[in-house]
């Protein structure tokens, strides 16, 4: 997170006394500062203040929670257990929060500091409840600034890695976006510009990814000079896709001063934390699921079973888990995940020609056929639905019990984000994986991921050896090191 003057301090949120929340709040009400973070207030609700430290303790334990602040006077907001305990708003933009029983984890942590104007980033893993973690204090922002809408000049930015999660994030906040009377739009490659540059005349919130962002800044359709809440969803992703240079581009004409920025992230290697020390004051960092690493971790609610076979074996396979999967009048909804195009091509219709209902969603369709496919998927007209890693990070597909990897991904990465589009929200899922011996070399990272989630590693997989390859760097393969440059040299003696 770069050098600081002062320590890095892990806080457990405290009971504050009234009289310093009232201090609290006269000083943030009195400074003028240079910053919009600075004069956003935020008070803790009388209830939550008046619960039992023992109880904010337990909710931490079991959640696993960790709020670590480089602030040097944090204030140590308690986390919303309930729903109760968000902060007024004259409207209705909680009511779409009745649907839920709780705040996530992410959301009850982060809320009280983004409510506060904090910059925050969040570690946690896939179906954590992150869009509305950040989503609902940008609308409130936005909502209490009552500033009249002005073109050109969007309120807030969210960025993501793909089309496919800036869609989602998008349909996620325009359920509250008309009570906010905000206007959201989003904005992403492949599809023509001129509808996009019309509605970003009157957004207040863009969604977006970084290429075509960048492309209608620099054409000048889009002015960011006025942006006061910046998220970065996905920065892992993002940085491993190689929009970094992008991102600063994108982000260099909105005031530091006045912006409050969020970033979230699902592993915190070295390039993020970079990144982080870039963009951000002070931030506070919460973590979920325990210490912040480098390495993949997953859902620990999935069920993991890997199935060691002959590769001549997956189809038979497959149409046995669907034949268990599809019966009934209720069938499940299962995503069956292969590595290539052309593969997956021929897995639906294998799939089809059984008699499942399913779709597709791979590179060879283009960006209408791939959402009116994942339209049918979510509605249920199509039960099954077969895709490449074009659809592993972000989508967030409701109630998908079973993911089926017919075969294993380039990268225990992105086995992580696939089998993350189960268990979301808090719920139970159930990934199984077809492992052959040409996916040997993963086999170690896969172990770590198995054992990290307490899942059980079956001895067949167990063969394979449980070295970690290292991961191979795009121009150096896999001699690349990625060593830090104040790492100090080491005195070399010979002997004589």
């Amino acid at each position: 997170m770069g050098k600081r003057s002062h320590a890095e301090t892990e806080l457990r949120p405290k009971k504050k006394s009234k009289a310093d929340k009232a201090s609290k709040d006269k000083s943030s009400k009195e400074e003028n500062g240079t910053s919009d973070s600075s004069k956003t207030t935020y008070t803790q609700a009388s209830a939550l203040s008046d619960l039992p430290q023992s109880q904010i303790d337990q909710f931490l334990e079991e959640k696993v929670i960790k709020i670590t602040d480089t602030s040097a006077d944090a204030p140590g907001f308690r986390p919303l257990l309930s729903f109760d305990y968000l902060p007024p708003c004259n409207s209705d933009l909680y009511a779409p929060l009745k649907s839920f029983p709780a705040p996530t984890s992410i959301q009850a942590a982060t809320w009280p500091l983004l409510f506060a104007g904090r910059d925050v980033i969040g570690i946690a893993e896939t179906g954590s409840g992150k869009t509305l973690a950040f989503g609902l204090p940008c609308l409130k922002k936005i909502m209490d600034s009552k500033k009249s809408k002005k073109e050109y000049h969007p309120t807030a930015v969210i960025i993501s890695p793909t089309r496919e999660l800036a869609s989602q994030i998008y349909d996620q906040l325009v359920k509250f976006a008309d009570v906010a009377e905000a206007g959201v739009t989003c904005i992403y490659g492949g599809v023509p510009k001129d509808d996009q540059r019309k509605a970003l005349k009157t957004a207040a919130i863009v969604v977006a990814t970084p290429g075509r962002l960048k492309d209608l800044q620099n054409d000048g359709s889009v002015d960011l000079g006025k942006v006061k809440y910046l998220v970065l969803d996905e920065a892992d992703r993002m940085l491993d896709k190689g929009f970094e240079q992008d991102i600063k581009d994108i982000v260099a004409p909105m005031p530091v001063s006045r912006r409050q920025t969020v970033m979230f992230t699902a592993t915190w290697p070295k390039s993020v934390r970079d990144l982080a020390a870039t963009f951000m004051s002070s931030p506070v960092t919460v973590t979920i699921g325990g210490d912040p690493s480098a390495d993949p971790r997953a859902n620990t609610r999935i069920k993991q079973d890997v199935e060691v076979m002959d590769g001549r074996d997956k189809e038979n396979r497959l149409i046995q888990l669907l034949s268990r999967s599809q019966k009934g009048s209720n069938p499940e909804k299962v995503l069956v995940f292969c590595l290539y195009k052309k593969e997956a091509m021929r897995i639906e219709r294998l799939i089809k020609m059984k008699g499942f209902k399913v779709a597709g969603i791979h590179g060879d369709l283009n960006q209408t056929e791939r959402f009116r496919n994942l339209d049918a998927f979510k509605s249920g007209a199509a039960t099954v639905l077969v895709a490449t890693d074009v659809a592993a990070r972000g989508l967030d597909i409701p109630a998908v019990m079973l993911v089926i990897n017919v075969t294993f991904p380039l990268t225990v990465e992105d086995y992580v984000h696939r089998i993350g589009r189960t268990g979301r929200a808090g719920a139970n899922g159930h990934a199984i994986t077809m492992f052959t011996e040409q996916d040997k070399n993963l086999s170690g990272g896969l172990i770590n991921v198995l054992k990290a989630a307490k899942q059980d590693v079956p001895e067949s997989l167990l063969k394979f050896g449980s070295t970690v390859k290292k991961k191979q760097h795009d121009a150096y393969g896999a001699f690349f090191k990625d060593i830090g440059t104040d790492k100090k040299a080491t005195k070399i003696t010979f002997d004589d």
